[in-house]
């Protein structure tokens, strides 16, 4: 069996892939998925999503988060930052902490069937995992569900910059302020999913830094404790003070 490392393609180009040969040969995705799965070595999807879930950026990043903490984790569209996040959920349910997704950008049956792709057993982590994908989504209605949550609860939102869509909402800034206080008080980790604009250009450098998140509105980036820039298969995790 092939470790991750050792995979053609990064996981979620592997995916991709995946998905365009599930609609050129009509076959339901997690067929083609298996398919992919067996060209690089394994016998189903699931076990190479589990593999690489073992060796993978969560794995070896949920460690270096601590709790009250706030992370910008950001990328490009199709470079695996909600696959990243994601894993960064199982990998905290795999330790036995509880897992809140946030996401403005899916609904919970997509969710669901992403994290059955990477390889989460049903049934297993349902007492850990909590989906939320209501058009309500704000730090004020984020903090409300989670005033029972425990210490070391691993929070996902996805993503940053449609806290800031209606008009009606605190600042972007009021909001990540009070997401950060409450991180503090209750001793949560908390993951930001950031757009990166459009100037970014990977020929000058490997990875986005700060200086390259979209950003509408003024916002504080030193609010955030860490960051973590994905392109190309490549990850960068920094201080972001």
């Amino acid at each position: 069996m092939k470790l991750s490392a050792q995979l053609s393609a990064p996981i979620y180009r592997l995916k991709r892939q995946a998905k365009q040969l599930a609609r050129e040969a009509s076959i339901p995705l997690h067929a083609a998925l298996d398919r992919i799965a067996q060209q690089e070595g394994y016998r189903s999807w699931s076990l190479l999503a589990a593999s690489h879930a073992q060796a993978g950026p969560a794995t070896r990043l949920l460690p270096k988060l601590r709790p009250g903490e706030l992370m910008l984790l950001g990328a490009r569209p199709g470079q695996g930052k909600t696959l990243l996040g994601l894993e960064l959920a199982m990998e905290a349910m795999r330790q036995g902490a509880p897992s809140w997704i946030f996401s403005l950008e899916e609904t919970e049956d997509s969710l669901a069937i992403r994290l059955r792709d990477l390889g989460l057993e049903t049934g297993r982590y349902d007492s850990l995992l909590s989906l939320d994908c209501s058009d309500r989504i704000t730090a004020t209605h984020i903090v409300e569900n989670l005033s029972t949550t425990p210490q070391r609860t691993l929070v996902v939102i996805d993503y940053l910059q449609l806290l800031d869509q209606r008009r009606e909402t605190p600042s972007l800034e009021e909001q990540v302020r009070s997401l950060k206080r409450y991180a503090e008080q209750r001793g949560l980790i908390v993951v930001c999913l950031s757009q990166i604009d459009r100037s970014y250009d990977p020929t000058r450098k490997p990875c986005p830094d700060m200086g390259d998140v979209r950003l509408p509105n003024p916002l504080d980036l030193a609010l955030f404790d860490k960051s973590c820039f994905l392109n190309d298969g490549k990850v960068r995790l920094s201080p972001s003070r």
